[in-house]
């Protein structure tokens, strides 16, 4: 195995590249129409039903609900409700510093029993992200 790039079922593509590339410092590496024309940037006006973005080794992909289960011939049901991602930072209290009033705080900063700085926050569609560094 080479890499981990989870693909979240979101309501709005659109939406999720906003949050993820402008309050969590992502980069758009592809996105697609619901015309199924890949491009690298997000057009304001147009319908989207997949994208990548990136930080660092950290990528993350989102499908238009819809989409996702007309592509994987499963029913979604609720978004976001039962999975979690843990994420290694730099700094996790500098990086909480300066989200906290950007985001839906989750679950705030704390020093964890097994030596961890970590938060925990909402994506747009309900997502938990957490934050971890090493104390």
């Amino acid at each position: 195995m080479k890499q981990l790039t989870p693909n979240l079922a979101v309501e709005d593509v659109a939406k999720s590249v906003k949050f993820y590339t402008e309050v969590l410092g992502f980069k758009l590496k592809m996105c697609v129409d619901d015309e199924k024309h890949p491009a690298e940037t997000i057009e304001a006006g147009k319908h989207y039903i997949w994208a990548n973005v990136m930080h660092s080794s950290v990528g993350m992909m989102f499908q238009q609900k819809q989409s996702f289960e007309d592509d994987l011939r499963v029913s979604v049901g609720e978004i976001g409700a039962s999975v979690s991602f843990y994420i290694e930072v730099e700094d996790a209290e500098a990086l909480y510093e300066r989200l906290k009033e950007k985001v839906v705080i989750h679950k705030a900063l704390e020093t964890t029993f097994y030596g961890a700085k970590e938060f925990y926050i909402k994506d747009p569609d309900g997502y938990i992200l957490g934050f971890s560094s090493k104390v």
